[in-house]
């Protein structure tokens, strides 16, 4: 459960970049990964808001899938922190990042299998777990910024 849990933190933290990115935006270039970690984070910020209400499933389901979309194309792409990592770890940081991803995706398909039963008690845990595992993905993959002044 602690690796469900520690996956989820770091897929949900990747989800995050994009408003992190979005204050350094001037220091950085957006990558096609942020580009994904954006929609993500938009549709996730949606999906927790409105997870407990059954009368937003329909809406709930179609933020879902925004988010399941773009980590399936976020998983075929490599972090910018891998530059930094030393050549030997490069292999298994990499793989690590996908590992993380694939264990998120599968925790949004868990989440929207619960709202389309109607279980917003589970979806609304679930979207917990993906919040853990977002901030732990921050963590772990996401390159540090530069501290302005």
């Amino acid at each position: 459960m602690k690796l469900r849990q520690s996956l989820l933190s770091v897929l949900v933290a990747l989800v995050a970049l994009p408003s992190i990115h979005f204050l350094s935006a001037a220091d950085e270039p957006q990558t096609e990964l942020g580009s994904h970690m954006e929609k993500i984070g938009g549709a996730f910020r949606a999906v927790r808001r409105q997870i407990a209400d059954p009368a937003k499933n329909e809406d709930t389901l179609a933020r879902l899938a925004v988010i399941r979309e773009n980590a399936e194309a976020a998983l075929k792409l490599v972090p910018a922190k891998k530059a930094d990592i030393p050549a030997a770890e490069q292999e298994k940081f990499l793989a690590d990042y996908q590992a993380r991803m694939k264990e998120f995706i599968r925790i949004v398909g868990k989440a929207e299998a619960a709202v389309k039963a109607g279980d917003n008690d589970e979806a609304a845990n679930l979207v917990g777990v993906m919040a853990d595992t977002q901030k732990q993905g921050h963590k772990d993959f996401q390159k540090k910024k530069k501290k302005a002044g």
